[in-house]
């Protein structure tokens, strides 16, 4: 099922995120991990890609599995940083030949040996979406930034390339984590205002341990409401308390973001399938 054909019905999904194994000793943990999640038969799940398509073998195998033995539909990440023209086809071709009909298309983290940019095939994501777009039918996805990205200067800029990429063929866009919903709110009226009209997924991010926290906001600049920096300050040092009192704030989140008409939302689940069963038990009368 192509994602815009789920969107559209108009009804509350919950979707999980997962990521690959960075080597090949970590894949048997990673799949169980996976399969976990994929019997809760969530909405769809994503697939990500590392950086400079670092585990990019293993996220066509794990989407497939998804797909073929779970029945869950799956989102892989395809990212253009160190890409290649050739590469992306047959990426996409190998997507194709297993059925997956949905890609979310990235630029992706700049590792650090990846040479000047000026010799690359793709700059932006707007870039490897209008490539696909191009060349396939799949259902594409980009990513948004509702307090900007950290290399932006002003929101400005932001809704330029946000533009760029709808302009390219983008079908719907997921959010970077946020904590605040007020902050997604103001976002969606300002793009929406600007003519973007395509399905906006919230992006949302259990925290169930104070060090996550800290990274999150190093890497993104992610603002933190007081009320969720004063949960870290008690139970950051309590791990089980961490844990549940983060499922408890997701949670809030997207029942308010629901309640609010956001219908979408994605979980950042980190490959823990017990904050991704309890985030949907939680959310089991609603969805």
């Amino acid at each position: 099922m192509k994602l815009t054909e789920l969107f559209n019905k108009g009804t509350p999904t919950l979707s999980f995120e997962v990521f690959p194994p960075k080597t090949s000793s970590n894949f048997s943990s990673v799949h169980h991990a996976v399969d976990e999640i994929a019997a809760l038969h969530p909405a769809y799940m994503s697939v990500t890609y590392g950086a400079g398509g670092s585990t990019s073998k293993y996220t066509v195998s794990i989407a497939s599995n998804i797909l073929h033995q779970f029945g869950v539909t799956p989102l892989a990440h395809l990212t253009c940083v160190c890409a290649t023209r050739d590469s992306v086809s047959r990426q996409l071709a190998e997507m194709q030949q297993q059925g997956i009909e949905n890609v979310l298309a990235l630029r992706g983290d700049i590792p650090e040996n990846a040479g000047d940019p000026a010799g690359w095939d793709y700059t932006h994501a707007s870039d490897l979406i209008a490539d696909i777009k191009r060349q396939s039918d799949f259902c594409v996805g980009g990513a948004c930034y509702p307090e900007g990205h950290v290399e932006s200067d002003n929101f400005s800029d932001d809704l330029r390339y946000l533009k760029q990429k709808i302009d390219a063929g983008c079908d719907f866009l997921t959010t970077q984590m946020f904590f605040d919903n007020n902050i997604l709110y103001n976002f969606l009226y300002k793009i929406r205002e600007a003519g973007i009209v395509v399905p906006v997924v919230a992006g949302i991010m259990p925290v169930t341990n104070a060090k996550q926290i800290k990274r999150i906001c190093q890497l993104s600049g992610t603002y933190l409401p007081q009320r969720f920096k004063q949960i870290v300050d008690r139970y950051g040092s309590n791990p089980a308390a961490m844990q549940q009192a983060g499922i408890a704030y997701a949670t809030e989140q997207v029942i308010d973001l629901f309640a609010n008409g956001v219908n979408a939302v994605h979980i950042y689940s980190m490959n823990k399938p017990e904050v991704a069963a309890k985030i949907q038990q939680n959310l089991s009368e609603i969805l």
